[in-house]
């Protein structure tokens, strides 16, 4: 089956299924927020609880690892060697066991590359138990090429935006646990930039990686349980002029007045200690020379 029966389109399915008829190697990119397994029981005062259209959250542990394990596993497949996929997930805490996503990602045949700290700014539950958790976790996730571990490095503009993103997620969304369109288009900027390419997102709920993709001149592979959520999907790839301002000011953010090979170049600071240079750096200069 050839890659352009898949691309830009919405499917409704389950992930797995769907991933296995998609041949290998077909896609650069992906960025997904599976659901967390949250049990359909935890409320909050911005939530009552978080329940999916026509899928379960409440499932036995083991049995959540292993499906997440075995998607992650059919991403792999299906994206390029050198190709990358970001998982948003957070650390939950159930019954007094601390349960972190890496558990199950280090059983994958991803290459762990980074861990990515998305801080919301906001707690779902505001009691007492543990300090509030305002953060999420986002793991790039890379396909060595030619057992090349550590890939291509990222543009001045993109890595100056560090790994502690601050977003808060989503509002007016029906869906019940939207990331805000910020987040896919600054990893798909940063990872595709110019290079036309396809974008998958295997749990796309209510089409935020989708929309950033097509704005940004990429088509896209969405994939979703809930025939609810693909309407939603195909409406707002559909609408773009709704979601265009956020994505040009995320957009406006990437930007760097001199890169490293500028300073280099020019014999300037490079963030190399050197007791016999007589340089005087600003505090300014320290930020944008990251």
């Amino acid at each position: 089956m050839k890659i352009n029966k898949f691309e830009n389109t919405i499917i409704n399915g389950d992930a797995l299924d769907i991933l296995l008829q998609i041949p290998s190697g077909s896609v650069d990119l992906g960025v997904t927020s599976p659901p967390y397994n949250k049990g359909e029981n935890k409320k909050g005062w911005l939530v009552k609880n978080v329940k999916y259209s026509d899928a379960s959250d409440k499932h036995k542990e083991a049995d959540y690892q292993e499906n997440q394990i075995k998607v992650l596993n059919e991403l792999w497949r299906v994206i390029k060697p050198g190709g990358s996929f970001f998982y948003n997930h957070k650390i939950r805490w159930e019954k007094g066991e601390l349960l972190h996503p890496v558990t199950w990602l280090a059983k994958t045949k991803w290459a762990l590359r980074q861990e990515i700290i998305w801080d919301r700014m906001i707690a779902a539950n505001i009691r007492g138990w543990r300090f509030w958790q305002v953060e999420e976790r986002i793991y790039w996730l890379y396909k060595p090429e030619n057992n090349n571990l550590i890939g291509k490095e990222l543009k001045s503009k993109y890595a100056l935006l560090t790994s502690i993103w601050r977003f808060s997620p989503e509002r007016k969304n029906p869906h019940p646990a939207p990331f805000p369109i910020a987040l896919p288009v600054r990893i798909i900027s940063a990872l595709l930039e110019n290079c036309k390419g396809i974008v998958i997102d295997p749990f796309c709920g209510s089409g935020t990686t989708l929309a950033a993709a097509n704005l940004l001149g990429h088509s896209y592979i969405g994939i979703d349980k809930s025939k609810e959520y693909v309407a939603m999907s195909n409406k707002r790839v559909a609408d773009t002029q709704k979601d265009s301002i956020a994505v040009d000011e995320e957009v406006a953010k990437h930007i760097v007045v001199k890169t490293f090979a500028d300073r280099k170049r020019n014999k300037e600071f490079t963030g190399k200690f050197n007791p016999n240079r007589n340089v005087d750096v600003s505090k300014e200069e320290l930020y944008l020379f990251r």
